[in-house]
């Protein structure tokens, strides 16, 4: 099982839930997020840019490790792995 915990302000795309759970089969970050794409479109189209790629603005880790220092989309997901997207707040 793994599970996507959602910032809040992606949460109005899942009837205000935090957390999806996708199905167990899929082996990278990017397995997962595409299959958010199907069930979420809203909340993918917001983590994910035009070309495939998260966001600027957007972190994502595994397990609490950023997959900027691992292997980007393709950071392997196993077991009960936990994924979460966190919005990068800006301003003054």
């Amino acid at each position: 099982m793994i599970t996507l915990e959602l910032p809040n302000v992606l949460c109005s795309h899942n009837g205000e839930k935090s957390s999806v759970v996708v199905d167990g089969t899929c082996r990278t970050v990017g397995d997962a997020l595409s299959t958010l794409s199907g069930r979420l479109p809203g909340a993918h189209n917001r983590i994910m840019d035009e070309q495939g790629n998260v966001r600027r603005h957007v972190n994502v880790f595994v397990n609490g490790e950023n997959i900027r220092f691992l292997d980007g989309l393709s950071t392997p997901v196993e077991g009960n792995a936990i994924i979460t997207v966190i919005a990068a707040v800006s301003g003054g």
